[in-house]
This record gives C-alpha cells, sequence and structure tokens, in this order.
C-alpha cells in the first residue's frame, strides 16, 4: 500500500477505479457450481412425494457421493409470490449444500393458480414426511431435517418450522403418521409477520398479485387465514432454530425485526444475516451465493449435525 500511495494521484485514481471496477464484475458473475464439485454428488430427479388424485408432486434429490453414513438433510422451496417459479431455481443452492455434507432435496408445491393456501404449506410438510418415511432409502438423519427457502419459499420455510403440530396445515400428502416438524430453519427475504399493517396495506389493493391471489382475499376481509399463514402467529417454545437473511438493498420487513424479538424471548436460536450490495433474489449472482451458502452452512452444521 506504502508504494501504490506514493504514485502520482492520477494513477492512483486509475488504479483504484481498475480494482473497484475487477471487484464489480466479479460481484456479477453468474452463479456456477464448478463441475468437479457437481462429480461428487448423486442426483436422483423427479421423485413423487405426494399425490392428490391424478396429480403428482415431485421432488429432486442431492447426495454426497462418499458419504456412507445417514445425513442431516434440508428441503429447499423455491420463490415466485407464491404464483410462479418452479424448484429448478433452486438446484444451486441445493448442489452446494449437498456437498457440504448433506442430502437436499428441491420441491414443487401447488401455486396459487392451482389452488389456494394452506395447499402450498402443506405440500412442503408432505415432503418432509416423505423425507422422513424414507429416511433408510436416502441415507437421512430422521431427526435432522432443516428448511430454507427464497421469498415465498423463505415464508413457506419459516410457516414450516413454526407450525409444527398444526393440524389444518398438514394436509392428506402421505404419510401422515410422521411429523413434518423441522429442526432448523434459514428463511430467505421473507415475509414472517402477515398480520402486518404493511402486509394489510398491500393485500387492500384490488390488483395485488400475490396476497390475495395466495389466501384469498385482503387481509381486512380474512384476518383468520392470513393469521393461519403468517409464521409469527405461531411461535412457541418447541420451534427450531430459525436464522432470517436477505439483500441489503431488500425491503426491512425481510429482516423479522419483531419476529426475532419474539424468538429470541421465547429462547430459540436467531439471528439475521445481511447480503451486501444484494436485491431481493440474489441467488443468481456468485458473489451474493457464495455469502448465503458459507451462511447456511454455518448455521445448518451448528443445529442440525
Amino acid at each position: 500500500m506504502k508504494q501504490l500511495t506514493a504514485l502520482p494521484a492520477r494513477i492512483l485514481c486509475v488504479a483504484l477505479i481498475a480494482s473497484a471496477s475487477i471487484a464489480t464484475k466479479a460481484a456479477d458473475q453468474p452463479t456456477v457450481i464448478p463441475s468437479e464439485v457437481l462429480a461428487t454428488l448423486d442426483a436422483q430427479s423427479g421423485l413423487t412425494y405426494a399425490r392428490y388424485g391424478d396429480r403428482e408432486m415431485q421432488l429432486d434429490l442431492y447426495r454426497p457421493k462418499s458419504a456412507a453414513q445417514p445425513l442431516p438433510a434440508i428441503v429447499c422451496i423455491h420463490g415466485g409470490g407464491w404464483f410462479k417459479g418452479d424448484r429448478n431455481s433452486m438446484t444451486n443452492l441445493a448442489q452446494a449444500l449437498a456437498a457440504k455434507g448433506y442430502v437436499t432435496a428441491t420441491i414443487s408445491y401447488r401455486l396459487s393458480g392451482e389452488a389456494k393456501f394452506p395447499a402450498a404449506i402443506q405440500d412442503c410438510k408432505a415432503a418432509v414426511r416423505f423425507l422422513r418415511a424414507n429416511a433408510a432409502k436416502f441415507g437421512i438423519q430422521s431427526d435432522a431435517i432443516g428448511v430454507t427457502g427464497l421469498s415465498a419459499g423463505g415464508h413457506l420455510a419459516a410457516l414450516l418450522a413454526t407450525s409444527g403440530g398444526v393440524t389444518e396445515l398438514e394436509g392428506d400428502g402421505g404419510n401422515a403418521e410422521l411429523p413434518s416438524a423441522v429442526q432448523a430453519c434459514v428463511a430467505m427475504g421473507a415475509q414472517s409477520d402477515l398480520e402486518s399493517a404493511r402486509i394489510g396495506e398491500l393485500s387492500s389493493k384490488a390488483d395485488d398479485p400475490f396476497y390475495r391471489t395466495f389466501l384469498g382475499d385482503s387481509q381486512a376481509k380474512i384476518p383468520q387465514t392470513y393469521a393461519l399463514a403468517s409464521p409469527r402467529h405461531h411461535l412457541d417454545k418447541a420451534d427450531p432454530p430459525l436464522l432470517f437473511m436477505s439483500g441489503e438493498l431488500d425491503d426491512p420487513s425481510t429482516h423479522a425485526d419483531e419476529t426475532r424479538v419474539d424468538l429470541e424471548k421465547l429462547n430459540i436460536p436467531t439471528g439475521y444475516t445481511t447480503i451486501p450490495k444484494a436485491p431481493h433474489a440474489f441467488l443468481g449472482k456468485q458473489f451474493s451465493f457464495d455469502i448465503c451458502v458459507e451462511a447456511c452452512s454455518a448455521f445448518f452444521a451448528k443445529h442440525l449435525n
């Protein structure tokens, strides 16, 4: 640094601009999982985890080839405002976490255009029960299942974590004899309080494409449904450790400030991780993705292993 500062001011300025440009380009690189990492994983695609008549719900599974012993599992839930998106958007994250020593699953769930709430969360719970029912087959520690998700998937992950034993949300997706409770959760870009004034205002608009479509009407019209769909509403001492994460540029409501206060009062491990300079959807950029993976890995290593 002494040599750099000894340069003429104009040259120093150019050097600093070039350095900043390189850093910016690095941050903008699209997310790629190296081929050598992928080569260490076994993958099973299109596994049916639940059936509703002729409708099949499917997931993709990833597992380290070298692991002989049962491993903790992590369910990865995609976003898209509950009305769009698919499980492929979580493939990179599932593969990266599997390489850290987990069995991971990306799941499809019924979108709001097909079935209103609570269909989506019932699917998520069915997926957890399916993994438990097939723990021996897939090499899973049945008592160590975590969940993560982004955006709408983050909300569903948080709801899955906080609503263990809520009968209305279990559904009839199979393996009813097994619990759908999870042991750790990382909720990314998630709304954790659907009873908030902010969501009340958003859902009051006739053209709201998210909450009305997902839940059936405005918060004012069906407050009980918003409560049932709200992770914060279900908090109790039985809930697992719950970490929140969002991009620095995301809405502050994703910080879950009040929800985390409630969790702390219940002595449930919680926290908040910021992805620097990142927007709401941050998994597509390598720099943000890598920070996310390390934070998730550290949290799940502490609370699932």
